[in-house]
């Protein structure tokens, strides 16, 4: 009889050690998936970059992400003719919209009205 007692008492003990022992692993496992979440959100927006370029009538810019070529925009968009940015100054102007746009997980279209205020068309 003791034999039983003993037995059903660590039986009791082992389920009330898993039991007090799950939560706090759930826990401690949750927590690590929200740190790698964050951590893998950060490596991604560290790795859009901008960079202007020279072309034969005026500059456009790059939006790299980890080296890949996400946007290469040699002409202004939106306008009817084809025409580049006439300083390396107004190209990263709107370069820096779009990446601004990218960041906050929006869509990277640049609008007439967009232009207007960066002061590239009138």
């Amino acid at each position: 009889m003791t034999m039983t007692t003993n037995n059903t008492n660590s039986r009791f003990f082992w389920k009330k050690i898993q039991k007090n022992l799950s939560y706090p692993l759930r826990l401690c496992l949750i927590i690590f998936l929200i740190g790698l979440f964050v951590v893998t959100s950060c490596q991604k927006e560290q790795g859009l970059k901008i960079q202007s370029i020279k072309i034969t009538n005026g500059w456009g810019y790059i939006i790299t992400n980890n080296d890949k070529t996400l946007i290469k925009q040699t002409i202004i968009p939106v306008i009817s003719e084809p025409k580049s940015f006439e300083t390396e100054k107004e190209a990263l102007a709107v370069g820096h919209l779009v990446l601004k746009k990218l960041k906050s997980n929006n869509s990277p279209t640049i609008t007439k009205n967009d232009l207007i205020l960066l002061k590239i068309i009138k």
